[in-house]
């Protein structure tokens, strides 16, 4: 009985360790901008150049903003608040740029 139990307890330990990691991190979907500078659907295979290039700028432009404020706050209401001054900022930087 001890020998079963002590089986049973392996195997659950071996399907425990497989696939608790996927669980725990889900495999998530690559997602792209669209146009508008927002996570739209991926129509397409893959990410293209484009949409990387987008990405990419959006993401010096946050930096960017996020260069010339105080530190990110610890707390998790303050940094609700930090994310919402950063973006809008980046939506009114993106709104003053021509368009092309």
């Amino acid at each position: 009985m001890f020998e079963a139990t002590l089986l049973f307890l392996f195997m659950f330990l071996i399907a425990a360790c497989a696939f608790l990691p996927s669980m725990l991190f889900p495999a998530k979907s690559p997602q792209q901008f669209d146009a508008t500078g927002d996570f739209g659907s991926n129509s397409g295979l893959g990410v293209s150049e484009d949409s990387t290039l987008q990405q990419n700028f959006l993401m010096h432009l946050q930096n960017e903003i996020e260069s010339a404020l105080f530190p990110r706050p610890t707390d998790s209401i303050l940094q609700r608040h930090y994310d919402a001054l950063v973006n809008a900022e980046l939506e009114n930087r993106l709104a003053a740029m021509p368009d092309s």
